[in-house]
């Protein structure tokens, strides 16, 4: 038995209000990268299907950049930490690690010859540190700032010259190597959020909270015009990246727009709407070859079109929270995965190329705690949002018809045929029938964890946080309570009946996973041990020969049913977290999600 990892469907960028997000770009082209959490992700720009994630910052990391000569990237994470990796191996072996400063690193250049790193961000005694990248020695100093610094970029030109931009409303000019404080630059009437030279180092731009972006010399830092005249943009500019031949340059903006620059004549060529919504304010942006990218408060990766402002090429969606639930679902000969997170955001990819999107209206505003597909087609989704939606995953809409609110939090759903669905929520089971509630089992003597239908809809098994499985009788619109019920070995967080309705799998809180024959009353067929913690989530194979179990250990164990020592681990399957989702392509495609925001699917061999 064996693994292999076929796909891996990243996370969208980490996005926070009025704070710009800084896009690495490589040097030959061909990627572009961007952090998440304690991820750095790194992506084909032709294909963003394809991706890679670097998981070894032990804290959240806030920017990551390539060096020009594109064998390495330097990250940053909030507690100040450098990390320098190689990007041409596939296991990333960590180069060099510096502390430069104590406290958040915002931004990372360097400089033409990959030899020197300038960072900055919140520190505590400094703001700022420029150092040689194979011994950490400094080579210079940042001053000439109070506050902290947002930006900074090195000329890759020589003569070297580096700036900065602060929350002092001020910009910082400095010569070198060492690096040392020219001038400052006082244009700004709010925050500098981004500094940026041209690529062939003749100008510099500087753009603010104010809206304004200005250009100088790059050589002696003077002052040349303003873009716009007065104001660049209505709303702060937080990002802006220059187009490789140093004509043109686009910039990011809150006031929801991207503007493509002429250098020469500092006017606007064009305007980029990118919607009305606040979440499609523009924090980040990216000029690489031919590819304009920006980047929305959603998460959002925007292609923008020159010829059609109004409409990007197209736009990468995905999760930017933590993914709680998962589910697989056949239409129209292809296989779909949907997913849903934390804040209530549904998606829906191509498992075969990784195109995905999510569905359209307002659906739930709460993280989705479990999914299924039923047998007409409807996605059923319950909510901490309190409430069941079923959406039709071939109109791909959510309508307020088709919602059912419950009275108390559900936190497990499952479906059988005929239209049956059955959720368990916070203290009470209840029974629907054509997304309609038919019955309520509330003042119940335990406390409900889970719960699932059997596929022939005959019976609905409900799994407590004492340990037993109570088995109800589904008679017309009731279930009979005949007080019928098996053990498992503790408290119930997770379970589901085979496809066919042969066995019914439990896993619980003692690490085991129990696994019951139906037909023979069900008596236990084998118990499965091998996690090291609690086990949260399970998902049957579609030949109902092996299940696959996930828990707080970070393992996925695939079992055999009929031999509960024949058994495949994955361990890591996402390095940081435990895995919070699990369902089945088809016998030899496992898919698992995560609290870091991606989809991943493995390959397995029995």
């Amino acid at each position: 038995m064996s693994y292999e990892l076929k796909h891996v469907f990243a996370s969208l960028p980490q996005m926070e209000r009025g704070v710009a997000k800084v896009l690495g770009g490589d040097p030959k082209g061909n990627n572009f990268l961007y952090t998440n959490g304690k991820s750095v992700i790194i992506r084909n720009i032709n294909n963003p299907a394809i991706a890679d994630i670097y998981t070894e910052h032990p804290h959240q990391v806030t920017v990551a950049k390539y060096a020009p000569s594109g064998f390495y990237i330097a990250s940053g994470d909030v507690s100040g930490k450098i990390r320098i990796w190689d990007t041409t191996q596939k296991e990333h072996l960590l180069k060099y690690e510096y502390q430069p400063f104590g406290g958040k690193i915002k931004d990372i250049a360097w400089t033409e010859d990959s030899k020197r790193i300038a960072c900055v961000g919140e520190g505590r005694e400094k703001f700022g540190a420029v150092f040689l990248w194979d011994t950490g020695s400094s080579v210079g100093e940042i001053s000439g700032h109070s506050k902290v610094i947002n930006s900074v970029d090195i000329k890759q030109t020589r003569p070297y010259r580096l700036i900065s931009g602060s929350d002092d409303n001020c910009g910082a000019f400095f010569e070198g190597p060492p690096f040392k404080f020219k001038f400052s630059i006082t244009d700004h009437s709010r925050f500098v959020n981004c500094v940026r030279f041209s690529p062939d180092g003749n100008r510099f731009c500087t753009a603010g909270a104010d809206g304004q972006i200005f250009l100088y010399d790059g050589k002696t830092g003077e002052k040349i015009c303003a873009l716009g005249g007065a104001k660049a943009h209505e709303g702060g500019v937080y990002a802006v990246s220059w187009s490789p031949d140093s004509s043109q340059l686009i910039s990011a903006s809150g006031d929801k727009t991207v503007k493509l620059w002429d250098v020469g004549t500092s006017t606007a060529l064009t305007t980029f709407n990118m919607g009305a919504d606040v979440m499609d304010q523009q924090l980040g942006c990216l000029w690489q070859n031919d590819h304009l990218l920006s980047v929305s408060l959603s998460g959002y990766i925007n292609y923008l079109d020159k010829s059609n402002p109004d409409r990007p090429l197209r736009t990468i969606k995905g999760h930017s929270k933590s993914i709680q639930s998962l589910t697989v679902h056949k239409n129209g000969g292809r296989s779909y995965i949907y997913s849903g997170s934390h804040d209530g955001h549904i998606n829906y990819w191509d498992a075969e190329t990784g195109e995905n999107n999510d569905f359209s209206g307002k659906g739930h505003s709460n993280l989705v705690t479990k999914m299924a597909v039923d047998d007409a087609d409807q996605l059923v989704t319950c909510s901490m949002d309190d409430t069941v939606r079923f959406t039709s995953v071939t109109k791909k809409e959510y309508s307020a018809s088709n919602l059912v609110k419950m009275d108390v939090q559900p936190k497990h759903v499952s479906v059988a045929q005929g239209g049956l669905a059955l959720a368990v929520c916070i203290g009470q089971v209840v029974f629907l029938k054509d997304k309609k509630k038919v019955f309520t089992l509330d003042s119940l003597d335990y406390e409900p964890e889970a719960g699932a239908i059997h596929p022939g809809g005959s019976t609905a098994a409900v799994g407590g946080a004492d340990g037993k499985v109570r088995l109800y009788s589904v008679q017309g619109n009731t279930l009979k309570d005949e007080g019928k019920s098996v053990e498992a070995k503790g408290p119930v967080t997770d379970m589901a009946y085979s496809k066919d309705g042969a066995y019914l799998a439990v896993t619980d809180e003692k690490k085991v996973v129990t696994v019951f024959t139906v037909a023979d009353n069900y008596s236990v067929k084998n118990d499965f041990y091998g996690h090291h913690a609690k086990v949260v989530t399970l998902a049957w194979s579609p030949d109902n020969e092996h299940f696959a179990s996930g828990g707080m250990d970070m393992m996925v164990y695939v079992w055999t049913v009929n031999d509960a020592d024949k058994r495949l681990k994955i361990p890591d399957a996402h390095r940081l977290h435990h895995v919070s989702g699990l369902a089945w392509i088809d016998e030899h495609t496992l898919v698992t999600t995560s609290h870091d925001a991606t989809v991943k699917q493995w390959t397995l061999k029995f």
